[in-house]
């Protein structure tokens, strides 16, 4: 199940980094990055009851994945 569950978030977390990067642009790292976390998390594929739990053990999960996002952004 968690294996499943990382992929969706890696392919989320692409998805969110060219989302916030479109909608803020440049120079706001933090912005752009609080506005990915919150983009995973809510397409998470779990029930709404389980949201929290699962974006609690999977934060540092996350986090990676956003940033593995923007380094094959900035390779394209």
């Amino acid at each position: 199940m968690f294996t499943k569950m990382k992929i969706k978030i890696k392919e989320l977390a692409k998805t969110a980094v060219l989302l916030a990067e479109e909608t803020l642009g440049s120079n706001k790292g933090k912005e752009k990055k609080a506005m990915a976390i919150k983009y995973v998390v809510d397409r998470i594929p779990v029930p709404l009851a389980f949201k929290t739990l699962i974006s609690f053990i999977f934060s540092s999960f996350i986090d990676d994945a956003i940033e593995l996002a923007v380094e094959y952004m900035e390779v394209l």
